[in-house]
C-alpha cells in the first residue's frame, strides 16, 4: 500500500511540473502606431486644468507628482523628477499652435512637457522620465513623444507590473521639428492581460526636456489565471485523497 502511495506521489509531481509548464506566460509588445492599440479610453493633458500660454503665471505650473483621471474615470498619478537646475520650469502642459509654441505634434494638442530653462536652442531641460502610475493596471497604453529642440532622438518606453517588476523595455527613433504635421512617434505597450501597473516615458538626450500628447489606453479585463502555487496545492490535495483512497483499499 505505501509503495502504491509513493508511485501516486510520483505521477502526481510530474503532473504538478506539467501543469506548470503549459501555464500561459503574459506577452507584452511594443505599439509604434496609435490606432493599432486600439485604445477604449483617452486623456487629454488640458483636462487639468492648467495651460501655460507664455503669460507669466506660477499657477500654471504643475509639482514633481500630480494625479489626473482618463475620459472613463481611470485615476492616475503622474511622476516627473526635479532636476538638479533650480533655473529649469516646472512641468507644465502648452497648446502647440501655429504662431505659438509649435512642435511636430498635431496642430492644436496639449502637450506635458517636463519644463526647460528658457534660452536659444537648444535650451537645457529636464529630460524626466514622464512614470505614470495606474490605480489600476490596464492592458495597453500610448503616447507620441518629442524631445525640445533636438531633431533626431531614440525615445523608449518602460513596462511594469504591480509589483514593480520590469515587463519590457522598448525604444525607437523619433524626430522633433516645428512642423505640426502630428509626425511625434507614438510609443505605445500592450499586454495580453491588464498587468502594466506603470509606464514609463524618456529620451536618449540627458539635457533636453521631453513632451507627450494625449494617452490612449485600453484598460482591459483580466483573464484568471491560476497562481503556479495554487495550481501545485490543487494537485497535492487531490494526490493526497487518492493515495488515501488507495491506502484504505
Amino acid at each position: 500500500m505505501n509503495a502504491t502511495y509513493k508511485i501516486s506521489a510520483i505521477a502526481l509531481g510530474g503532473m504538478a511540473c506539467t501543469v506548470l509548464a503549459s501555464l500561459p506566460a503574459t506577452a507584452i509588445t511594443f505599439v509604434s502606431d496609435r490606432s493599432a492599440l486600439q485604445g477604449t479610453d483617452s486623456l487629454d493633458w488640458s483636462s487639468l486644468g492648467r495651460v501655460f500660454t507664455g503669460v507669466p503665471d506660477p499657477n500654471v505650473f504643475l509639482g514633481d507628482s500630480f494625479t489626473a483621471t482618463t475620459e472613463s474615470g481611470l485615476g492616475l498619478t503622474v511622476e516627473i523628477p526635479a532636476t538638479t537646475n533650480p533655473a529649469i520650469l516646472p512641468p507644465f502642459v502648452f497648446q502647440t499652435l501655429s504662431g505659438g509654441i509649435e512642435t511636430n505634434f498635431a496642430d492644436g494638442d496639449f502637450i506635458l512637457f517636463t519644463g526647460l530653462l528658457p534660452a536659444p536652442p537648444p535650451a537645457p531641460g529636464n529630460p524626466g522620465p514622464v512614470t505614470l502610475i495606474f490605480d489600476q493596471p490596464v492592458a495597453a497604453v500610448g503616447s507620441q513623444i518629442a524631445v525640445d529642440d533636438i531633431f533626431s532622438f531614440t525615445g523608449f518606453i518602460s513596462a511594469f507590473d504591480i509589483d514593480g517588476n520590469l515587463l519590457d523595455t522598448f525604444s525607437a527613433p523619433g524626430s522633433s521639428s516645428l512642423a505640426l504635421d502630428n509626425s511625434a512617434a507614438f510609443f505605445g505597450v500592450a499586454s495580453d492581460e491588464a498587468n502594466i501597473a506603470r509606464v514609463a516615458f524618456s529620451s536618449s538626450v540627458s539635457t533636453s526636456a521631453i513632451g507627450i500628447n494625449a494617452l490612449s489606453l485600453v484598460p482591459g479585463t483580466t483573464t484568471s489565471v491560476p497562481e503556479p502555487a495554487t495550481t501545485v496545492a490543487l494537485l497535492l490535495g487531490c494526490g493526497l485523497m487518492v493515495g488515501y483512497r488507495k491506502t484504505l483499499a
